[in-house]
């Protein structure tokens, strides 16, 4: 039993258990199996944690959980139903949700097959609010757990919770719980080339970066999930360590196979009874009837070995379990009759009136038959076209106690192919191979199968689900009797000049020009603060931008939403350009300015929207912020409690008189609609700085830390360096190329720059 030191929350789309109803109509449990439950259910027992998950569509919400039954000795017998979180997803939702993103959209997505995924924006609306409600029923479980000294795991399970993690950080951010958050991906996790499909691919990283440690089953995975944080997020990354700075925090991701509880089946294959007679040679496959598993690949391979080798009619039986999966989906309803049909074909062209080469079970089997057959197969084989990991395998394994043993083949594709190196591997997509494969394990030498099963056997045993289960904890920091890891030992080093060096190494030469350096102020060049005067540019900042302004070929702009006045006031550096109210004004060094042209009408608007504002949401420490038509009205000083009304309502007061609201760092934006923006007034300020062709002669660097900095990265896409200041918030969706942690970093870019100038001849006037 793993010995658990804190209170553990565990969050599953399912609970470890379903809500039935027996013959009687009386509600009941019924455990369900699996790894996950068989390891993580009696932790959670044994330190009193609770378990947030959906009960089934059979439970009546508001009727009492049943508890377990007396007889029950499943591993979730002593889980009170007290401790059980029902999350309530209504059929529509669920339909969508669980049947359509989960299933018609991540499962073939992650497992690499694209051409079978469904884009829809109806399914990630329903993934959105599934994963919603999940958070808001794990928030209920920590209302009495959470110890400032003391927090609690919460361990986040499997690809239909990928957003969860990062609403549950949220909500307990508001409430000042402590917590540390967990969360292990059960599938395959793609290249960037496949994740960059789905239309809302950042959302799906930045939720599982919200966790403190992200553990998948390899290293490939693991490897595939940083290099989209890299190129996805332009997050820093450390891949050798497996470090992810997100948010000014540090992600560990971790490669942890699962396991399967190997002496229970041990236990299964020693008291089942012979299913399989000994004369007979059988080859057996157990899988869900799904697309991912290579079915009809494995029987074309059999039906390929029949024929080549006509010595094994009559003497050798395939054995194929097909458990059913997703009935209704007409892909699965294809494969079943395609199925069906390749079994019929096989068999009517190789039966002879004793015996037929393939037994095809269209059904669940109980884990006893299932152990023994599992004992007594001659080979076992696990050929899916992709796999997370792959269970079957193991299983099989802590079953092969007759002597000698069966063979185990297993594709490189699955999970359990990567680790299980002592069984026989093929590719499935060949079908010669395949059947190459096959025939090889089963004239396999008995002195040859002993010694690759007692290897097999060896490491099952010690990495079993238990291990597992240990290995999670410990990475975590919550293994009892262990220290966390050590904190200075986490996280990447402060990011460095050389850190620069690398990111523009490819692109040195377009800096043997001129470059423009725009940067936005609050939040890039100055911490913020809680309030927009005290958001003041710190002093080593200001002298470098003053070194910066005087390098012939650098040109420094700053472009801000505050009054154009007010931010040369604030920076106090001569010889640049500076910006006012989002580009409407901008000042040059020579003392020309320009003004957008606004229409009188939106000054007046902008007068009725102050008053309402004011009148109507600036209360509990709210208020607004006048920069003629532009407003900002911040709540950073609410109450968490109290702010998402007042910002609804703030937001319905400034889309009433036409004007556009955006979120800001704990502020909205009102906008008047009009065509100008940051990305416009950064294109007319390279234009009246360098000329027309400017685009010919400059190198550009944008760095800015809000959604109106956006309009900026959008606008010079392609032609700019463009970095985005994410410190503390975790939901960003950014058009930049890359993300920095703090103002300090943006220090660093601005040192590369004078280095980098500083050192190289002055350009040549064009």
């Amino acid at each position: 039993m793993t010995v658990y030191k804190k209170k553990l929350i565990v969050v599953s789309n399912r609970l470890p258990f379903v809500i039935q109803k027996d013959d009687l109509g009386n509600v009941i449990r019924k455990h369900s199996a699996g790894g996950l439950v068989t390891a993580v259910a009696p932790v959670v027992v044994e330190n009193d944690g609770k378990w947030v998950g959906w009960p089934g569509p059979d439970y009546d919400f508001g009727e009492p959980l049943p508890e377990s039954s007396v007889d029950d000795t499943s591993p979730t017998a002593g889980l009170k139903s007290s401790n059980v979180i029902p999350v309530a997803l209504e059929p529509h939702l669920y339909q969508s949700y669980y049947n359509g993103c989960c299933n018609e959209t991540f499962w073939p997505l992650f497992h690499s097959m694209p051409d079978k995924a469904v884009f829809s924006a109806d399914y990630w609306k329903a993934y959105v609010e599934a994963n919603e409600l999940f958070a808001r029923n794990t928030i209920k479980a920590l209302e009495n757990a959470c110890d400032p000294d003391d927090p609690p795991l919460v361990w986040i399970h499997d690809y239909h919770l990928m957003l969860a993690a990062h609403a549950i950080r949220q909500y307990a951010a508001n409430r000042q719980y402590k917590i540390k958050l967990g969360f292990f991906l059960h599938i395959p996790f793609p290249a960037w080339d496949l994740i960059r499909l789905f239309p809302w691919a950042d959302e799906i990283l930045q939720g599982m970066l919200a966790c403190d440690l992200v553990g998948m089953h390899l290293q490939d995975y693991c490897i595939n999930f940083i290099d989209c944080c890299s190129r996805g997020l332009g997050t820093r990354v450390d891949a050798k360590d497996m470090i992810v700075e997100h948010g000014g925090r540090y992600v560990r991701i971790a490669p942890l196979p699962i396991g399967i509880p190997y002496d229970r089946f041990r236990t299964l294959a020693v008291s089942a009874k012979r299913t399989i007679p000994e004369e007979k040679k059988v080859v057996l496959g157990v899988d869900r009837l799904d697309y991912t598993k290579g079915l009809p690949q494995r029987l074309k391979a059999f039906e390929l070995l029949l024929a080549k080798h006509p010595e094994y009619i009559e003497k050798l039986e395939m054995l194929q379990i097909a458990v059913p999966s997703r009935t209704d989906v007409k892909e699965y309803q294809d494969l079943k009759e395609q199925m069906d049909q390749l079994v019929g074909c096989i068999n009517g062209r190789f039966s002879t009136p004793t015996w037929s080469p393939i037994r095809y079970i269209y059904g669940t089997v109980s884990q006893q038959e299932l152990a023994a057959f599992y004992r007594d197969a001659a080979v076992c084989f696990v050929t899916p076209l992709r796999d997370g990991m792959n269970l079957v395998a193991k299983e099989f394994v802590a079953c092969q106690i007759n002597d000698p043993p069966g063979v185990l083949i297993v594709s490189p594709f699955a999970g359990a192919g990567q680790n299980m190196l002592e069984a026989l591997l093929c590719n499935p997509y060949e079908l010669n191979e395949t059947m190459e494969t096959l025939h090889r394990a089963l004239t396999m030498p008995e002195d040859e199968r002993t010694l690759r099963m007692n290897y097999l056997r060896k490491r099952e045993q010690s990495q079993d689900v238990d291990f597992w289960m240990k290995s999670f904890l410990r990475a975590i920091g919550r293994l009892d009797g262990e220290e966390a890891p050590v904190v200075q030992a986490f996280g990447l080093r402060p990011l460095s000049l050389d850190d620069f060096d690398d990111y523009f190494a490819k692109c040195k030469s377009l800096f043997n020009q001129k470059l423009a350096l725009l940067l936005d102020y609050d939040g890039t060049l100055a911490p913020l603060a809680s309030h927009p005067d005290l958001a003041t540019i710190p002093s080593q900042t200001k002298e470098l931008l003053q070194r910066l302004s005087n390098i012939p070929d650098v040109y420094v702009a700053i472009v801000s939403g505050r009054a154009v006045s007010n931010v040369k006031e604030m920076v106090g550096v001569e010889n640049i350009t500076y910006a006012g109210s989002h580009g409407l004004q901008i000042l040059h060094p020579d003392g020309t300015q320009f003004h957008y042209p606004m229409p009188p009408e939106f000054e007046e608007k902008a007068s009725e929207v102050l008053k309402e504002l004011q009148d109507q949401v600036c209360k509990d420490g709210a208020w607004v912020e006048s920069k003629g038509v532009y407003l900002t009205f911040h709540y950073r000083n609410v109450p968490a409690d109290a702010q998402a009304e007042l910002v609804a309502k703030a937001k319905e007061i400034i889309e009433k008189h036409g004007f556009l609201a955006s979120h800001a760092h704990a502020a909205i934006e009102a906008k008047p609609p009009i065509n100008w923006n940051k990305g416009r007034a950064s294109i007319y300020i390279l234009r009246t700085a360098f000329g027309l062709d400017w685009s010919e002669r400059v190198s550009i660097i944008y760095a800015g830390d809000d959604t109106t900095d956006e309009d900026a990265f959008q606008a010079l896409k392609g032609m700019a360096f463009t970095f985005r200041i994410t410190q503390n918030d975790m939901s960003i969706k950014t058009a930049a190329d890359r993300r920095l942690t703090s103002t300090n970093c943006v220090f660093t870019l601005l040192q590369w720059v004078e280095r980098y100038y500083s050192s190289r001849p002055i350009s040549k006037p064009a």
